[in-house]
């Protein structure tokens, strides 16, 4: 965790199948997609385009951001450094690793943020201040 900076966290490429009848698209995450099981999913909705989600690192947790629907910015942090990411493809993921710190801004209208966690919720994994999260990764 403490050695993640923004350069551990990937876009992921989902697999997508093209209908060859045009009646639509189909991505799939199954095998070696993820570098983890899944064990919880979760998903944000109905999120104003002024709001802001996330707000907090975790210390073990690994999770993928999907834009299942429009488009929103993940703004990451590592203590040093700041990188923000434009998620907009459904068939295109953000890997986040532990000890990244992330909020979600920029909400469009109609944005769906799906997100596949290595863990289930365990409220002791996140950190929620970041001048705590700046102490636990000098540590």
């Amino acid at each position: 965790m403490k050695n993640n900076t923004i350069h551990s966290v990937s876009i992921i490429e989902i697999p997508k199948i093209i209908d060859e009848n045009r009646r639509g698209n189909l991505s799939v995450i199954e095998k070696n997609i993820l570098p983890y099981k899944i064990e919880r999913v979760y998903y944000l909705y109905d999120v104003p385009s002024d709001a802001h989600r996330g707000g907090h690192s975790h210390k073990a947790c690994n999770e993928f951001l999907i834009p299942i629907s429009g488009s929103f910015d993940v703004v990451l942090k590592d203590g040093e450094s700041k990188r923000t990411v434009t998620l907009n493809k459904p068939n295109k993921g953000l890997l986040i690793v532990p000890g990244i710190w992330r909020e979600l801004e920029n909400f469009s209208s109609g944005a769906i943020c799906l997100v596949l966690a290595s863990n289930e919720y365990e409220e002791t994994d996140y950190i929620r201040d970041y001048d705590m999260f700046l102490e636990h990764k000098i540590r």
